[in-house]
């Protein structure tokens, strides 16, 4: 009887191929919660921070919407924000732009990653929700595990089985060439946007429903005999 033989595989060689990635270029539908032909369950926004500056760590957030009936992952946008180094209230900025962001896709709430610098913006975020007149749900993210071990662990298993899906306009972002330059091992290139999405895809997702269409009335039909 064959056996079939797996080899391991350094982590050095390790890469993420963005080619696995499979592109749409259509929007969502809240009416009938669908992105193309597919059935959308769940979303999630998720806000992986930095001061944004040029040429530091990169501030990103990410929107993933699911199909948790197939198991598919679509990320749908990334904002990867650059402040200027000048600006003397950058989270303040930022804090504006991911507002904005939600807001362009009716979402709710948003997960924040309270590591180091993070620690500080939920306050932040709480405060300029406040003045918008509320309505959204800041949910705090402390991660334990190493940043390079989550990207492995989210991305691998989807890339393998084709269950990841994004829109055209991610190519515009330096998204994929952050999967080409990636290694879990560690120091080399920026993953700030793929520690975004993997942060996305790893919280609890916003239930997604059908709106429906609007109700119609009818009129029974009493003239019948017994």
């Amino acid at each position: 009887m064959s056996q079939m033989m797996l080899e391991f595989t350094p982590l050095e060689k390790v890469r993420l191929d963005p080619g696995m990635i499979n592109l749409y270029d259509y929007e969502f539908n809240p009416v009938l919660a669908k992105l193309g032909d597919w059935n959308i369950t769940g979303a999630a926004i998720y806000w992986d921070p930095s001061l944004g500056h040029k040429n530091t760590d990169s501030s990103v957030c990410a929107l993933i919407f699911r199909d948790d009936k197939s198991h598919t992952i679509f990320l749908h946008d990334l904002q990867y924000m650059v402040i200027p180094n000048e600006c003397p209230q950058p989270l303040m900025v930022q804090c504006d732009l991911v507002l904005d962001f939600l807001n362009r896709y009716n979402l709710h709430r948003i997960a924040v990653e309270t590591n180091g610098l993070g620690n500080a913006l939920p306050e932040i975020l709480g405060d300029k929700i406040a003045n918008r007149g509320g309505g959204i749900i800041v949910q705090k993210i402390t991660n334990n595990t190493k940043k390079e071990t989550r990207i492995l662990n989210t991305f691998e298993s989807l890339l393998g089985s084709g269950h990841l899906f994004a829109h055209v306009r991610i190519q515009q972002t330096t998204f994929m060439s952050e999967m080409l330059g990636w290694s879990p091992i560690g120091g080399i290139g920026h993953d700030d946007g793929l520690d975004a999405v993997a942060g996305a895809i790893n919280i609890n997702p916003i239930p997604i429903r059908p709106v429906g269409t609007s109700i119609h009335s009818f009129s029974a039909n009493t003239n019948f005999k017994i």
